[in-house]
């Protein structure tokens, strides 16, 4: 293994393994609505931020002994720079994981068009099996509100609320963390249903033409 892939190892040796902060995947099982995979969501590997110590080489070995091939990363580069893990992407792609850098802002919810992409992107990971986590710096709020997302996608019989307290259940109290997701979360059906209409309407009138 070329200690160059891991630009914080030098660092990870002055931390002893007792110190290391616990770096834990939490698997929500889409079996609540009719899917039979799993969907993977964690903090941010590697992350060495105040009190938080992470070993990024452990916790992406950790990622691969649980099997994971596909990674959807929802902090930005910034953030990335901030945490000390500005190779976590290249490091990601070393070692065999597709990544999906579909980057927004901390306690923020994405445009609904960069929603719905992330969706479908999960959905073929999904379709194909493929083993499937997301995670954003702490795994709680960008992260909790996907899910979120993609349990209302999944089951027309899911509420909102249901899913926060599904999202709390696995991830902990503090998932779906800011007035401006839980109020994305809960008005995400109607909005999605109306931008499913709009995009059909517009292939219908290039079809037409």
């Amino acid at each position: 293994m070329r200690t160059s892939e891991f630009d914080s190892s030098s660092e990870d040796e002055e931390v002893g393994e007792e110190q290391l902060t616990p770096f834990h995947i939490s698997w929500l099982p889409l079996s609540i609505v009719e899917c039979s995979q799993f969907l993977g969501i964690c903090a941010l590997p590697g992350c060495k931020y105040k009190d938080i110590r992470r070993s990024l080489q452990r916790d992406v070995e950790e990622l691969q002994n649980q099997g994971v091939q596909d990674v959807f990363v929802f902090c930005t580069r910034g953030e990335l720079n901030k945490y000390r893990v500005p190779s976590l992407l290249d490091v990601y792609q070393q070692r065999g994981f597709t990544v999906h850098h579909m980057p927004f802002a901390d306690g923020d919810a994405p445009e609904l068009e960069q929603c719905c992409r992330i969706l479908e992107e999960l959905q073929v990971s999904l379709d194909n099996n493929r083993r499937t986590v997301i995670h954003c710096y702490g795994g709680l709020g960008r992260s909790a509100l996907i899910a979120a997302c993609l349990l209302l996608q999944l089951s027309l019989t899911m509420t909102p609320n249901k899913a926060i307290e599904i999202l709390r259940e696995h991830r902990g109290g503090g998932a779906i963390q800011t007035v401006k997701q839980y109020n994305f979360l809960h008005e995400f059906r109607e909005r999605y249903s109306s931008y499913q209409e709009s995009r059909e309407a517009a292939t219908e009138r290039s079809v037409s033409r």
